[in-house]
């Protein structure tokens, strides 16, 4: 029986928690014809490369109910743990490998370093030092691992993105294809657009970042000593476009869903539950929390996630062959769960990338069917309100964004007006920056908010 290599770039807690688990799962049922092989571009995860190796590539995933039942389960898919250096000399052997069949891939909405119309931005720091021989980002990784691939005889191979990034597979692409273009690869070029593909996907699976406890639960339930658990919610979702050039894992008898085209799912994933998410994290951490089950069940948090989603989005995604009502009330009920404890500060990240990526669309088509989009505009207004807090040095923890550039920021906030700035930057709003409309819903929104944050006893009235 042939066997075949999943390999994986990027070694988060969410890869552990969805595809391994998928892959696990076909495991389970006897079928070990595909394995992951797990590696990352750059040497911040190498301690857990270390460890996982150590475990034989194992470790227990603890999952979580709204009720709070938990369960914990042995991950067996990950065979080969893919030691760091700086010339990812093991990510490029395996990618290389014929056997490697599938080499997918799990960044950030920053890490793709995308303008605002979706082209490679060629001015970013680590797109010129990939260009010039350095490994910083995934184009860089996949051109010299692909490289060596067509070297090695240049098997066919599906290139598959496991993010949030809208048409994620089609954007990624066009991306990777002006990268090689702007580095004068042409033959590599030519060979990826002739032998892989990249379908468009959606993952949904709420895993936070893992906490010393999640051990301390495992050693209890299990009796395991294991260094490198990783704990998520029970409800768990993958949904991608069934169009793999080189094979793939029997994904359907374990719950994916192969589909023609991603994109209902998709959209409706993007704003109604990523976009919720970092507005309901910019909300909590304004008032003082820490957490986005207790920022979900704040009233007035709440009411303006279930406006936003009910007035604006909805109006915006349908006809849609999806229940986008129920959809909302489930998003918000996971959203609320106590036992996940994810935290408003991992959330709230890459807020420069979601508000276009997320939120400016349904902004932009309420416009278009002339509707004001007065519930949309609370997530901008309160990003605005958490950049405030972050230039003034008030924020209760760093935030982490892949494209700021501090100085810049700093100095927008230290201008006359930092609210007209801020709603001018096209790179947020595209053509809503010049706006008069949107620019005079924004003052009031923003001023609206002002006014609740300086009420404590509304901020703390809890559903």
């Amino acid at each position: 029986m042939t066997k075949s290599v999943w390999m994986h770039i990027g070694a988060g807690s969410f890869h552990r928690a969805h595809q391994a688990w998928y892959l696990h799962q076909l495991r389970q049922q006897g079928d070990d014809r595909w394995s992951i092989a797990l590696g990352n571009v750059r040497d911040d995860a190498t301690p857990l490369l270390e460890q996982l190796a150590a475990q034989n590539g194992e470790y227990v995933l603890e999952t979580v109910t709204p009720e709070g039942k938990r369960a914990y389960e042995t991950v067996t898919s990950i065979r080969q743990v893919l030691p760091w250096d700086s010339e990812i000399s093991a990510l490029v052997e395996q990618g290389a490998a014929e056997e490697t069949r599938v080499i997918a891939f799990t960044v950030t909405e920053a890490g793709y370093y995308l303008t605002p119309e979706y082209e490679l931005d060629l001015q970013q720091s680590d797109i010129k030092a990939d260009l010039n021989g350095e490994i910083r980002t995934i184009y860089g990784a996949l051109s010299r691992t692909l490289a060596r691939r067509v070297a090695n005889g240049g098997a066919p191979v599906t290139l598959l993105n496991c993010d949030n990034l809208r048409h994620n597979g089609e954007r990624f692409r066009q991306g990777f294809l002006a990268f090689l273009a702007a580095k004068g690869e042409q033959a590599l070029a030519d060979w990826v657009r002739d032998k892989t593909t990249s379908p468009n996907t959606m993952v949904d699976r709420i895993t936070p970042r893992p906490t010393p406890d999640i051990a301390e639960r495992v050693k209890a339930a299990t009796g395991k000593e294991d260094a490198v658990p990783v704990m998520a919610e029970s409800f768990i979702q993958w949904v991608i476009e069934d169009d793999f050039i080189a094979g793939r894992p029997a994904l359907e008898k374990v719950g994916v869903e192969l589909v023609a085209s991603v994109l209902p799912w998709e959209e409706a994933k993007i704003r109604i539950l990523n976009a919720t998410h970092s507005g309901i994290a910019w909300a909590g951490t304004l008032i003082g929390l820490q957490h986005i089950d207790e920022s979900t069940r704040q009233k007035a948090i709440y009411q303006l996630a279930w406006d936003y989603v009910s007035q604006d989005v909805i109006p915006s995604l349908l006809p849609s062959p999806l229940n986008l009502a129920a959809y909302r009330d489930m998003v918000l009920a996971r959203f609320s769960n106590p036992y996940i404890k994810d935290t408003n500060q991992r959330v709230a990240a890459d807020g420069l990338s979601k508000i276009p990526g997320m939120v400016t669309p349904t902004l932009c088509e309420c416009y278009q069917r002339g509707a004001t989009p007065a519930a949309s505009a609370v997530l901008p207004a309160l990003f605005f309100l958490f950049l405030q807090r972050w230039a003034q040095d008030d924020l209760p923890y760093p935030y982490q964004d892949g494209v700021m550039q501090p100085d810049a920021l700093r100095a927008l906030f230290a201008g006359s007006d930092p609210l007209s700035a801020y709603l001018h930057d096209e790179a947020l709003f595209g053509e809503l920056a010049t706006s008069g409309e949107f620019h005079t819903l924004m003052v009031r929104t923003v001023a609206g908010l002002e006014t609740w944050l300086r009420q404590p006893e509304r901020q703390l009235a809890t559903v």
